[in-house]
């Protein structure tokens, strides 16, 4: 028997010049030229952020790249158009040929995903804990450059997560149930190390009792699961690496991500799907003690001491009072914020907000007061929130923006059609946040003009 180890000179060419690839015991001929890629990746010979794009230096987010070059080079953006060629080539951004490379497009273009749309994140929390096929809590998509992919993903996470008093007074706000530092770093690492080779959007899934950021791409060369959790690393995207590394998104150090996310929250979970070509990170959550069961069970029997509560739902005493104790007359508020959504006796508003039962809708003199989500999650009338609350201020910004990229312009009558609950000063903040966030422009009179995309 003749062994022979394995080499370091990757990928083999045959005396043809064919490569083989291995396939359990038989082998098979590479013909496509994404297999010849990720082999070339593989050896370290070729990375998926050098390769070019159809995007050029005008698709550049021109403030963002001006500031990226003051604050890290001290310098400013050239004014000659083959100036700027030669500096983004410098910087390992554009080919020779003066095109983007993806590490340019996905880190400084305005609009990445009109150039590689399949690399967004996909978001949605889903009731219970399992997938649903129609079935969802909350939603969305994002895009834009890394950053703001990373920081709308970061804020997805955060109002979907418990918020917890872990100590603190009655009116301090609360922190999130798992630190967010822990999803800082499994975002980053989804975002920065995922296989770019691989046209899919990365998949962040929140459930009851967990949850999961999806990446494409299994741990590359010889990683394991168990190496990573000890520090090790391997560096798929090096131009991506090097540039978040000097400050665009919170990097902090070459294979010590997960280690800080042991540390600050052990019951995290890793999977390696080899076969499927996905590595998964799990954060689980812990069980909390409902407040919506014991308001539950206080609202059918106001009577039920804490120890009856307790033996129903299977906690001390202790954690009962700890969790909440509601007197008659604040059941009764409750129960007037269910028929009338108003706060008739503001004493038990700050009891209720810190408990997370009860939501405040609108600003200022139209605010009102509805059962927040996780209570009407618990009697399984999520519906009832969704026509209470509306649509989020994003969501409605959004709406402006796809009737104006629609139709090319609008004015406050179309807006006042088009959310026909609002009023039309809070119509007119939308806009003028809009504006103020250079997506919009209004163009005529302030009473006969109307609004287009900027």
């Amino acid at each position: 028997m003749v062994t022979v180890p394995k080499g370091i000179d990757k990928p083999y060419f045959d005396r043809k010049g064919i490569i083989w690839l291995k396939s359990g015991s038989d082998k098979r001929r590479v013909n496509s030229k994404e297999e010849l890629r990720r082999l070339f990746q593989m050896s370290d010979q070729f990375h998926a952020d050098e390769l070019p794009t159809r995007a050029g230096p005008a698709d550049l987010d021109k403030l963002r790249f001006r500031d990226f070059l003051k604050e890290v080079y001290k310098l400013d953006v050239p004014d000659s158009p083959e100036e700027l060629r030669k500096l983004l080539q410098n910087m390992n951004l554009a080919t020779n040929e003066g095109r983007l490379n993806l590490a340019g497009v996905l880190l400084f273009s305005e609009r990445p995903e009109w150039i590689k749309p399949q690399f967004i994140v996909k978001a949605v929390r889903y009731p219970g804990d399992s997938i649903h096929i129609t079935e969802y809590l909350d939603s969305e998509d994002f895009s834009g450059p890394l950053r703001k992919v990373f920081d709308d993903s970061m804020a997805f996470i955060l109002r979907n997560l418990r918020k917890v008093q872990a100590g603190r007074g009655v009116n301090a706000p609360g922190i999130p149930e798992v630190p967010a530092l822990v999803f800082e770093e499994l975002l980053v690492n989804a975002l920065v190390h995922r296989d770019y080779l691989i046209s899919a959007p990365v998949r962040l899934f929140i459930f009851d009792n967990r949850i999961e950021i999806v990446s494409p791409g299994h741990l590359p060369n010889n990683l394991t699961v168990q190496k990573i959790r000890h520090g090790n690393s391997n560096i798929r995207n090096p131009i991506l690496v090097s540039y978040v590394a000097k400050g665009l998104l919170p990097y902090r150090g070459l294979g010590s991500g997960i280690k800080r996310v042991l540390e600050s929250w052990s019951e995290t979970d890793f999977f390696d799907d080899r076969e499927s070509c996905l590595f998964t990170a799990t954060v689980y959550r812990k069980e909390a003690v409902s407040s919506e069961k014991i308001i539950g069970l206080l609202r059918a029997d106001p009577s039920l001491s804490a120890k009856e509560i307790a033996k129903r739902i299977g906690i001390s005493p202790r954690a009962v009072e700890k969790q909440i104790l509601l007197s008659f007359e604040e059941i009764y508020a409750l129960e007037q914020i269910r028929e009338h959504q108003i706060m008739a006796d503001t004493k038990y508003k700050g009891k209720f907000m810190h408990l997370g039962i009860i939501e405040s809708v609108g600003k200022t003199r139209g605010t009102k007061y509805i059962l927040s989500h996780r209570y009407y999650a618990y009697e399984g009338r999520t519906g009832t929130y969704t026509r209470l609350s509306g649509i989020s201020r994003e969501k409605q910004k959004e709406l402006i923006l796809k009737h104006l990229n629609k139709n090319g312009k609008g004015n406050l009558q179309d807006f006042r059609d088009i959310f026909p609950e609002l009023r039309p000063m809070d119509i007119s903040n939308l806009l003028r946040e809009l504006k103020e966030e250079e997506k919009i422009t209004h163009v005529g009179s302030k009473k006969f003009g109307h609004w287009r995309l900027a």
